[in-house]
């Protein structure tokens, strides 16, 4: 079966827009939509953080049932890892536990122009404008979608099992991550602690794929560390398929945006139309004879039933944007993955 990691989106910094002392300039602003939105999610997380326990008391618990225990004994070992050895600051992030009622955190909600490579863009306090919307009510995503496909847009609503608050607040492990296999889970830690190592306000695309590629390798660190050798490749093994997909959204993003820039115009618009269809019919040809034979660590079917559209593409592209060259660093650094990402960060345009 495909991995859920290519299903699913970690909310990332977002979800800072909700907490706090955001959830008073909601109430004042409670009569605008993005005051109610803010609001709304401000009671959710609150009722999220509101039912947090202990994981090390859980851990310690012998009433814990043994695999819930095993799970979360290796949050708390891949949290001091991160801390330790990646030199992410770990704060309180990971050490409480919220068991949800439902098997998904939030909706994310992305949209496209269909005829030009223009992601729909949301602003929020504090994280400036990023190109998707997160929803704790599902009925709400449900309807913004709809609104979006009725104006035109490609949209591309999926679940989110995870969040980073940026190291503002004591993030909890969530149920939906405890669904994960324990690959998911140290990558997922690996991944949210990296926000709070650095994160660019307003450029998720390289928040995102910089702490994909910290997740990645930190994961793959931190199971050869304790002599995994197993756990370690199977690690490599996704992230090679990550790499390779990546490599195909690009190709597709750039063969997209030359042929929408060779037709330009209002008049031109049912010509740039038939070059996305062209375009992505060629992607799919890609995926199926190119991609799927070269697949280590997900089902090769993926690659006839992905989602191919704009707002899809975008949204993957998030999460997969330039990881070639952070993993150039990777290597000129020795394979040292602290080395790496402070050197990534420091030498960012």
């Amino acid at each position: 079966m495909t991995r859920r990691k290519l299903v699913r989106v970690r909310w990332g910094g977002i979800l800072l827009v909700l907490l706090g002392v955001l959830a008073g300039v909601a109430l004042l602003t409670a009569v605008t939509p993005m005051g109610r939105y803010i609001a709304r999610g401000a009671l959710a997380e609150a009722r999220i953080l509101s039912r947090r326990q202990s994981i090390a008391k859980l851990v310690a618990d012998s009433a814990t049932a043994p695999a819930i225990r095993a799970k979360l004994q290796l949050v708390l070992e891949a949290r001091k890892f991160a801390a330790d050895s990646l030199g992410l600051p770990a704060k309180n992030a990971f050490t409480q536990y919220t068991k949800l009622e439902h098997d998904t955190l939030v909706l994310v909600l992305s949209g496209a122009y269909r005829d030009g490579l223009v992601p729909v863009t949301w602003w929020f306090p504090v994280v400036g404008r990023v190109p998707y919307k997160g929803f704790f009510d599902f009925a709400e995503a449900k309807r913004a979608e709809a609104e979006l496909k009725e104006a035109g847009f490609d949209t591309y609503l999926r679940p989110s099992p995870a969040f980073s608050t940026l190291g503002f607040f004591n993030d909890p492990l969530l149920s939906t991550t405890l669904g994960e296999d324990s690959l998911g889970i140290v990558n997922t830690v690996v991944h949210e602690l990296t926000h709070n190592k650095f994160y660019a306000k307003g450029e998720a695309v390289f928040n995102e794929s910089f702490a994909s590629f910290v997740g990645a390798r930190g994961a793959e660190r931190f199971f050869a560390s304790r002599g995994d050798t197993s756990s370690a490749r199977r690690t490599v093994a996704r992230w090679h398929d990550d790499l390779l997909l990546g490599g195909a959204w690009e190709r597709t993003y750039h063969s997209l945006d030359s042929a929408y820039r060779a037709h330009p115009g209002d008049s031109a618009r049912t010509v740039r139309y038939a070059a996305r269809d062209s375009v992505y019919a060629r992607t799919r040809r890609f995926l199926v004879d190119s991609i799927a034979p070269q697949l280590q660590a997900i089902d090769p079917r993926y690659a006839a039933r992905v989602r191919l559209d704009n707002a899809s593409l975008l949204a993957r592209l998030i999460y997969a944007t330039g990881l070639p060259k952070f993993e150039s660093v990777y290597a000129s650094e020795g394979r040292d993955v602290r080395r790496a990402l402070e050197r990534i960060i420091r030498e960012r345009p």
